[in-house]
Formats: C-alpha cells, structure tokens, sequence
C-alpha cells in the first residue's frame, strides 16, 4: 500500500499543499474527497458519530482512526483512549494533534490487552474486507473487550445501489463476490493511484447474524438517513 489516504492526511496537517482525494469502487464512479472532513469537529460529525461516541464507556480502543477526530473528542472528555490504524502517515498526523495514545496498530495483531469499548466508526465493518472474514474480525474482538464492555460499529446496506429488474428485484452483479457489500476501493492522490484494496459494507441483518455465529449479541442503536446505522456488540 502507498499509504495515500495517510499522505493526504498529513498533508492536511502540516499544510504541505493538501489536495482533493478521489475515490472509485468497482460498482461507483469517481468520487472527489474533501481531506478536511476527516478533521471534522464533533458538532460537524454525522448523527450516528455522535451517538457512539456519547456511548462511550471506560477504556476505549479507536479501530482505524484516521486523522483521529474521536480520540481526540474522547480525550478532551477525559477517556483513557487509544487510536490505532495501520498508515504510519496517519498516526504521525494524530501524535502531532496530541493524541497521547497513536500507535501504528492492526487490529489483528492486538494481545493480552481489554477494553470496555472498541469504536469501529466510519463504517467500521470495512476492515473485514471481504464477507468471509467476518468471523475472524468478531471472534477476535470478543477476545479484546472486557467484562461488560461493548463493540460499537457502523456500516450501511448498498442495496439501494443495484437497479431492480422487471420483477421488482434487485440486479445484482456477483462475480467474484460472496455478498453484494464487497466492494474493491481505489484511491487517487497528487497524480499517484493507490493499490486497490477490499472493503466491507453490511446491512444490518447480515452483521447480526455473523454476531450472533461468534457468541456476540447485537442490538441496534440507531439507523441512519441512507440505509446506514449504528450497532453495539457484547457478550
């Protein structure tokens, strides 16, 4: 990975001439990104940010951080957080904003530590990748939270974006997919193209049942305006 997101994140920062990113998938077109958004304020972030982010308890893990503009919320309301994602550009950007816990982290590789909440925002299920992963992501977060702790994790259903055929159905094109949310993600950024990478969207129903598959409950916070939502997990 060239780690472009990172880049332009940084760039933000330290105002080494920030441009627009783009961003295309294998089923949208082209996609202009305002960097600044990933530096949002808590009164500028969706709804459903700020729900999870009031629902925050104890120790906290920040899965994917990004430019860190929860940790840092979190931080300045007192929480024990630690932001971790695995672009080393990024991480630098959340030290220089003081974070006082940023790590170059992936999530897998995590051991003998325990939280009360791990925050998956931003769509977090998009880490797992691919649907089949799923398992392997849960079953590995239920082994980081404590007694009584929580998973909170957004996502959104892409049905809405497949045409329905002449019976009312949805065209959906499958090949070399196991589920309509596995989307291929590319990245373009001051004239250099990222290495295309999976990412994972889940409707509701799906990530209740991969919950429920790894001996996780899953209950639904709060639904979104375009088919997307906030969920918590917990044993």
């Amino acid at each position: 990975m060239k780690d472009l997101l990172g880049k332009a994140i940084l760039d933000f920062q330290t105002n080494n001439d920030p441009q627009i990113l783009t961003t295309e998938t294998d089923i949208s077109e082209a996609e202009e990104m305002d960097i600044s958004y990933m530096f949002r304020s808590y009164k500028q972030m969706p709804a459903l940010e700020q729900k999870a982010l009031t629902l925050c308890k104890g120790k906290v893990l920040d899965v994917g951080c990004g430019a860190g503009a929860h940790s840092l919320y979190l931080q300045e309301k007192g929480y024990d957080v630690t932001a971790i994602d695995i672009s080393p550009t990024a991480i630098e950007t959340c030290k220089l904003r003081g974070i006082k816990q940023a790590k170059v982290q992936n999530l897998l590789e995590i051991t003998n530590e325990k939280y009360d909440t791990i925050l998956l925002l931003m769509n977090g299920t998009g880490i797992f990748g691919r649907l089949i992963n799923s398992t392997k992501y849960l079953s590995h977060l239920k082994t980081l939270l404590k007694e009584g702790g929580q998973i909170l994790i957004d996502s959104s259903d892409l049905i809405y974006m497949f045409d329905e055929d002449e019976d009312g159905g949805k065209w959906i094109p499958m090949e070399n997919k196991d589920y309509y949310g596995e989307l291929e993600f590319t990245m373009h950024y001051k004239g250099e193209t990222e290495v295309p990478f999976d990412w994972l969207y889940l409707d509701y129903n799906t990530l209740q049942n991969a919950a429920h598959a790894n001996g996780l409950s899953c209950e639904l916070i709060q639904e979104g305006e375009n088919y997307d939502y906030l969920a918590k997990l917990y044993v």
